[in-house]
């Protein structure tokens, strides 16, 4: 499995963006409205990234040789997957609560802060998760194989 790309993580962010912008101007204009975030968006996402890194750092003590418990592939697996589908998720989420922000700020009247913080927090906890996306990933990343001595010795 190949680390996640820094491209993917844009376009999701982008995606992200033009949805949260559009689904509020459609909202707004229908006479509904406008969704913000609530706080508990905010404490749940930066728990979901403290959990994906606690999952990744016995598996990264394994690889490194700090820990002599065994680690099961399969669950190294998982942790990968959940690490790569955070920094996606995180991103996506960074992406529409930055749009809702952006329609909040482009209106002629400016909305309260009350409306607009909420917004801002969910922006920064979904970019705290693709971080610890990230970082998890790297985590549970294998060492590169050491040359082998007589390979490297016909080489020369």
């Amino acid at each position: 499995m190949r680390h996640t790309r820094p491209l993917t993580l844009v376009a999701f962010a982008a995606v992200g963006l033009a949805l949260g912008f559009v689904l509020e101007v459609a909202l707004a204009s229908a006479g509904q409205p406008v969704l913000i975030p609530p706080y508990t968006l905010t404490i749940t996402l930066v728990a979901a990234a403290a959990i994906v890194v606690v999952l990744a750092v016995p598996i990264a003590r394994a690889l490194r040789g700090r820990s002599t418990a065994r680690i099961n592939p399969f669950r190294a697996m998982r942790v990968v997957v959940l690490a790569k589908a955070s920094s996606l998720v995180g991103s996506l989420i960074a992406g529409l609560s930055a749009g809702a922000v952006v329609f909040l700020l482009t209106r002629p009247v400016i909305a309260d802060l009350g409306s607009i913080w909420p917004g801002i927090a969910a922006a920064v906890s979904g970019v705290v998760l693709l971080v610890a996306g990230l970082v998890a990933e790297r985590l549970c990343t294998l060492p590169p194989d050491e040359p082998d001595d007589a390979a490297g010795a016909g080489a020369a």
